[in-house]
């Protein structure tokens, strides 16, 4: 059982010098976020550069969050499988192995119909126990889950909770309208972020967190504590760093700044490379003036 609430980060995956995985810097991450009072953690998404990873060093992230974690909070795995087939498999493992959870992406590679979509979530659901997010991000992954769609869902109790990435902030009011509180809706676009908790959305799947955890907790807290102006406040500062989030190179932006906050490395696995020239001056020109400015954050945990 998960409550879909809060801020769950979409964590990156750590490498060495080596492209191995960096288990001691990845653990000092998931404490940070878990010290600044995150929700849930979600393993394996595109910030994980989960599609870059063994079967091996993916079992060896789920067992060391879990271990990391130690039940305080939700772990869930991102699933984004080629087949139907291997999505059911994944999903039997995670629950095999004790995840919490699932977020699942439509089709990746085949621009599935609504109705061999919806089959394909279906069919995930069918076969574990887990309670699962969908993903809906039809400006990355081309496939839009629409109201129609999720009615369809609603049978299989397990699917829980929505991912809205639609960057249409008023499908969060569609969906609670049309569901009431069927569904749990998370906003997934870091720039809407402060926007669709104020509209209702339960929760926040965030990127940024991954570098500025307490700030991210802190606007979700203050929001739902009725207090508006102080979250905006924090996200004023906070937007230039949110908009790292939405580029092709947001993995390499994100794990810049958790350079700059001493709980990551800038180590991205090939083809990714590290930021260069221009764009690199850019984005680091960013982070360093949020530094700068980053703002003192109210007991925003006793809210």
């Amino acid at each position: 059982m998960i409550d879909w609430k809060g801020v769950m980060p979409a964590v990156t995956t750590k490498f060495t010098n080596d492209d191995t995985l960096d288990l001691v810097i990845f653990q000092k991450n998931i404490t940070a976020q878990m010290e600044a009072g995150v929700h849930g953690i979600i393993l394996g998404g595109t910030l994980g550069e989960a599609s870059t990873l063994t079967q091996e060093e993916k079992e060896v992230l789920i067992k060391t969050t879990l271990s990391i974690t130690k039940g305080k909070i939700p772990v869930i795995i991102n699933i984004a499988e080629q087949s139907t087939k291997q999505a059911i498999a994944v999903a039997k493992h995670a629950e095999s192995v004790g995840a919490n959870g699932l977020m699942l992406l439509p089709p990746m590679r085949y621009k599935a119909t609504d109705f061999e979509t919806v089959t394909y979530f279906a069919e995930i659901a069918k076969n574990t126990s887990l309670p699962i997010m969908i993903y809906n991000n039809p400006v990355d992954y081309k496939i839009e889950v629409t109201i129609e769609m999720f009615e369809e869902l609603a049978k299989h109790k397990n699917i829980e909770a929505i991912k809205e990435s639609t960057r249409d902030i008023t499908n969060v009011i569609r969906i609670k309208n049309r569901f009431g509180d069927r569904y749990k809706v998370f906003t997934g676009v870091d720039t809407l972020g402060l926007e669709s908790l104020v509209i209702g959305a339960d929760g926040w799947v965030a990127g940024l967190v991954c570098a500025y955890p307490a700030e991210t907790v802190a606007i979700y807290k203050l929001v739902k504590a009725g207090k508006i102006n102080e979250a905006l406040e924090i996200y004023k500062w906070f937007m230039p760093l949110l908009e790292l989030d939405i580029s092709p190179q947001l993995v390499q932006n994100i794990k810049l700044a958790e350079v700059a906050t001493g709980i990551g490395t800038e180590n991205v696995r090939a083809p990714r490379l590290p930021l260069r020239g221009a764009e690199r001056a850019r984005v680091l020109n960013i982070i360093t003036t949020a530094m700068k400015n980053r703002p003192r954050l109210p007991d925003y945990k006793n809210l």
